[in-house]
């Protein structure tokens, strides 16, 4: 209960919370793996849950707290097996009471009552939900569903929402200079860590991981002494083609959490500089963090924005890593879905095109800057790059690729690489 007050806070932020919440630390590792599938599972399915819940209550408008316990009771009922039905309508009236009184009580009893006698019938409806309104059934926004089949057609968009709404899988960019690949296989072996290396046509061989069950990753050996970042396989076709090189100096403009600073220092074997900006004080206290552990001092985190009177020509390479709607990384960002406005998006490509004409005088001529998105839009992606180009005539086209869910496997990124001529 208390920790879903925090539901529309960022991903990664839930994520960081059950990591330091002493309370839920202190459960057992199955209790605790529940407590996250319950918070993540309620913010993931928060519309179908809300369709349910109407259905099941006659449409009459309901208390937040009478929500959040009917959310959570309907997750369990529908998407887990492991909770028996008796107990979630027990626990549930339980935790009424003693949050809401008696009458509270009552009322969560007979609709839980109800829709567990008649789930068979709460199924059809939902499978008649998906052909007549796949945004609720999907629980996603409807604009963005309409946007997407209108993009990919109707058969990717539903598998688009299905992935959307898939726990996403923890990988894992193996970091040698800390730790060599035996080491790590052997202590991964004493935490009981589960791995499976992976391959993609922008990586090199055993660079990515993709991890099974693990304890906490933050209290292991192995990710204490820096043998990993966790970090999606998308996030390192930007700074492949970026291709750094030793001696440089690089940009790495919106760098926090540091995930492609540190890739970034890898490549360069530690070796140049890399400013590593970022407005947020808070978010660059991630990225020293982040680069310590990994054994990298070629790391420079700053809120101080590189100034083009002052700093002209300085830069090899800049990586523009814009900030964007995520809509590729919906399955990660949780809340991402319900923050975001259609109107954002105009407003955020004009955000990133104005970035990218701000960094344009900082590189060298004959430099690579390279533009990046977590997005899915094009308006987000290929435009913006289009625009720069014509305000921007000393810039060249080189190429650009966008990584799909459906195609790839990953989350989505889109990645372009131009040249100052």
């Amino acid at each position: 209960m208390r920790l879903l007050r925090d539901a529309e806070l960022p991903g990664d932020f839930l994520e960081h919370r059950l990591e330091r919440d002493r309370f839920v630390q202190e459960l057992r590792p199955e209790d605790r793996r529940l407590v996250q599938e319950l918070l993540f599972g309620v913010v993931r399915w928060r519309a179908t849950l809300d369709w349910m819940i109407h259905q099941r209550t006659e449409g009459r408008p309901q208390l937040p707290l009478t929500m959040t316990l009917l959310r959570l009771a309907f997750y369990q009922l529908f998407w887990l097996d492991r909770v028996p039905a008796y107990a979630v309508l027990n626990d549930s009236v339980e935790m009424a009471r003693r949050t809401g009184g008696e009458g509270l009580g009552k009322f969560i009893n007979a609709v839980l009552r109800g829709a567990t006698r008649d789930r068979e019938a709460i199924g059809q409806a939902f499978d008649a939900l998906q052909q007549s309104d796949p945004a609720t059934a999907w629980s996603h926004p409807a604009w963005l569903v309409k946007r997407w089949q209108e993009l990919f057609g109707a058969a990717a968009t539903r598998r688009l929402l299905e992935w959307d709404n898939t726990p996403p899988e923890t990988y894992v960019r193996l970091n040698p200079r800390r730790l060599s690949m035996e080491k790590l296989i052997e202590l991964w072996r004493d935490e009981r860590v589960e791995y499976d290396f992976k391959g993609y046509d922008w990586t090199t061989e055993n660079l990515v991981c993709q991890l099974g069950a693990h304890p906490p990753l933050a209290r292991l050996r192995s990710f204490v002494r820096g043998g990993y970042y966790v970090q999606d396989p998308s996030t390192l076709l930007a700074v492949r083609e970026l291709a750094p090189k030793a001696g440089e100096t690089i940009l790495d403009y919106c760098a926090a959490p540091g995930g492609k600073s540190t890739f970034i220092a890898q490549l360069m074997e530690d070796k140049g500089i890399i400013t590593a900006h970022d407005p947020s004080i808070e978010r660059l206290r991630l990225v020293r963090e982040n680069a310590s552990r990994l054994g990298l001092s070629s790391v420079f985190p700053t809120n101080v924005a590189p100034s083009p009177m002052r700093e002209r020509g300085r830069y090899d390479r800049v990586l523009v890593d814009a900030p964007c709607s995520n809509t590729g990384v919906l399955r990660r960002r949780l809340e991402a879905r319900w923050r975001l406005r259609e109107e954002e998006i105009p407003r955020l490509a004009a955000q990133q095109l104005r970035t990218l004409l701000e960094v344009a005088d900082l590189l060298k001529a004959g430099g690579r800057l390279v533009y990046s998105t977590c997005s899915l839009e094009p308006e987000e992606n290929r435009a913006v790059v289009d625009r720069f180009i014509a305000q921007r005539p000393n810039f060249s086209f080189v190429r650009d690729r966008q990584l799909s869910p459906l195609k790839e496997k990953v989350d989505g990124a889109y990645v372009a690489v131009l040249q100052k001529n």
